[in-house]
């Protein structure tokens, strides 16, 4: 007898492409090959020492047991009070935040709560790879908005995206995979468009400390707050903290949808762990030094893989206002031919190239709803960065026309 047949839901989902590049490198590398991976975003430094204090002292005091399901007192106080210092002094109470395993899980959660099916979703591209994966697993439809300028979502792009079937518009600043950050002014042109539609906006901010040149960054919380009642935030220590695999998360959202997450989350992970909640805890709560010197540490990466890019003719990159990725267009390639006698046709080709030739793994930016483009990580030392654009300046000047 067959076996049964797995949800057709799964059908509308792609695999996500950071995964299976980094995969495929950790593949490489068990063969031997030495392979520089700028495929995924993780910060290469180690947690601020009172972070690992504080999960050692969590253990020791017996943080072993079931929490919360939305997260510890203490953490979710914490979270309230880190927000309302970074986003113009806007208050939230512990009942408007939901803990969860990562902001992933922060995401999924709100997509569960918000998103029925035949719902659309306005996604503005370039998009982190699970936005509309994650609209689409649960019956909702993705609306995909070309950027303008910069990679930045316009108002007029917005205008034109919204109908009567669009349940929420997310955004993300500053970006992955662009890190194109929008300013006050870009943010209220947005808002005001949001305020003559009835629709939920989710703004992820997980890199809003990540931000270099002066940029000031804000939360369209502080720029519009007349918007709150729709607003969802979702932010966590994983990027800022370097804190990727301790998998902390949250949603800063009115109290009826925090309680919807919360009952979703009841019925599928229950509460994050224990120890790493103590940890997120400490992060919050602790000196900021080290978190600035990660944050210089991106600044100087930065501006070494941007230029450095720019010097591999005929590669151009933008110059972006935060996170930890560069994101150069790729399309002058095309039409160039490899050793191995094949074309390079598309940025799926291109980034096969640098693994196989340059050995060193990128992500395609058709991943990202941006064909022509690759997503470089700059979250490695500077020696790496610099071997990385040697090898792949090399490879390209191996290239026939």
């Amino acid at each position: 007898m067959a076996a049964p047949s797995l949800a057709k839901r799964l059908q509308a989902v792609k695999p996500s492409a950071t995964v299976a590049i980094s995969q495929r490198a950790a593949e490489l590398k068990a063969q031997g090959v030495d392979v520089l991976s700028f495929s995924m975003g993780e910060p290469d430094f180690d947690p601020p020492a009172y972070v690992t204090e504080a999960a050692k002292r969590a253990i020791d005091e017996g943080a072993s047991r079931y929490t919360a399901v939305r997260g510890v007192k203490p953490l979710l106080e914490a979270i309230c009070r880190d927000s309302k210092s970074r986003r113009g002094g806007i208050e939230h109470t512990p009942d408007e935040v939901v803990v969860s395993v990562g902001a992933k899980h922060s995401l999924f959660n709100l997509a569960l709560a918000l998103y029925d099916e035949g719902d659309e979703v306005v996604v503005p591209a370039p998009y982190w790879v699970s936005y509309p994966e994650q609209a689409r697993i649960v019956g909702a439809t993705p609306v995909v908005v070309e950027p303008g300028d910069g990679f930045r979502l316009t108002p007029d792009g917005l205008r034109v995206a919204l109908t009567e079937r669009t349940k929420a518009v997310i955004l993300c600043s500053p970006s992955n995979p662009t890190g194109a950050a929008y300013t006050a002014e870009q943010l209220e042109g947005l808002a005001g468009v949001l305020r003559e539609h009835s629709c939920w906006i989710i703004t992820d901010e997980i890199y809003s400390q990540l931000v270099y040149g002066g940029f000031e960054q804000k939360s369209i919380l502080e720029v519009a707050p007349d918007l709150r009642d729709r607003l969802c935030i979702v932010d966590g220590v994983s990027k800022t903290f370097a804190m990727t695999g301790w998998r902390i998360g949250w949603v800063l959202a009115p109290a009826h949808v925090a309680k919807a997450c919360e009952k979703i989350q009841g019925q599928s992970t229950t509460n994050p762990t224990a120890v790493a909640q103590y940890a997120a805890l400490a992060a919050l709560e602790c000196p900021k030094e080290p978190v600035e010197a990660m944050r210089r540490a991106f600044e100087e990466r930065r501006g070494v893989i941007v230029e450095g890019l720019n010097a591999i003719d005929p590669i151009t990159c933008a110059m972006p206002e935060g996170a930890f990725y560069a994101f150069p267009n790729v399309e002058g390639l095309y039409g160039r031919r490899t050793e191995s006698g094949q074309t390079l046709e598309d940025d799926l080709h291109v980034a096969k190239w640098m693994l196989e030739d340059a050995r060193c793994a990128v992500v395609p930016g058709t991943a990202f709803g941006a064909p022509g483009y690759v997503r470089i990580s700059y979250a490695a030392s500077n020696d790496v960065i610099r071997e990385g654009l040697g090898r792949i300046g090399d490879a390209v000047a191996k290239l026939s026309r």
